[in-house]
């Protein structure tokens, strides 16, 4: 009787070690496998990427590290997502601390007086099985105005690192500065800036 308690002990830790020691299933590029709920932005891998035409010479390129955002995913009704995000305007940044203290200033972000952006989405038009544009509210030196941006779904699935059920996405909008009071250098500085946005968005339990 033992022995045979044992045996079956033994065949029980056996299968508990295979189940812990199976792999999650592979990220799926299939939006219609998401799990649907409550997303935040890791910190650490949400970044936008800005350009703008300086003087005719070149394209120039900066980032802005400080953004926090939340998304709620539906993945049966895509159209019935939403997001928003707030933006730290003091970690916009052209990679030049001379620049960058000019980019903080009042002839550019003002970020003493503004120190957030956001946007609030306001709907979700699916543009393809893996597209869609998000149109929203931005609010930028204390102006808002209505933009869209163009977003691509990557993945979805269990993060190889951190092990947190994880959704990418990047995406790509234009808005014009001077719409939002930031007129410093028109029109040798460039009025179109054209945003990239990148993003792991990770699922809250």
């Amino acid at each position: 009787m033992r022995s045979t308690t044992v045996l079956a002990l033994t065949l029980l830790g056996l299968a508990g070690a295979r189940a812990q020691d199976t792999p999650p299933p592979a990220p799926t590029t299939d939006p219609t496998q998401v799990r649907s709920g409550t997303y935040r932005l890791d910190p650490a891998h949400g970044k936008i990427t800005w350009s703008l035409g300086h003087l005719g010479f070149s394209t120039y390129y900066g980032q802005i590290t400080d953004v926090a955002a939340e998304a709620n995913l539906d993945a049966k009704a895509p159209d019935k997502s939403r997001i928003s995000v707030t933006i730290g305007t003091p970690s916009i940044t052209g990679l030049n601390d001379k620049l960058d203290a000019h980019l903080r200033s009042p002839d550019f972000f003002d970020t003493q007086k503004f120190p957030t952006a956001t946007f609030i989405s306001t709907a979700v038009e699916p543009t393809s099985p893996t597209t869609a544009r998000i149109n929203g509210t931005l609010t930028l030196k204390g102006v808002t105005k209505p933009v869209s941006f163009d977003a691509t779904f990557n993945q979805a699935g269990f993060h190889p690192v951190d092990k947190l059920y994880t959704v990418g996405f990047d995406g790509r909008a234009v808005i014009k500065r001077s719409e939002f009071g930031i007129t410093a250098y028109l029109p040798m500085v460039g009025d179109e800036v054209t945003l990239r946005l990148e993003g792991e968005f990770k699922a809250v339990p």
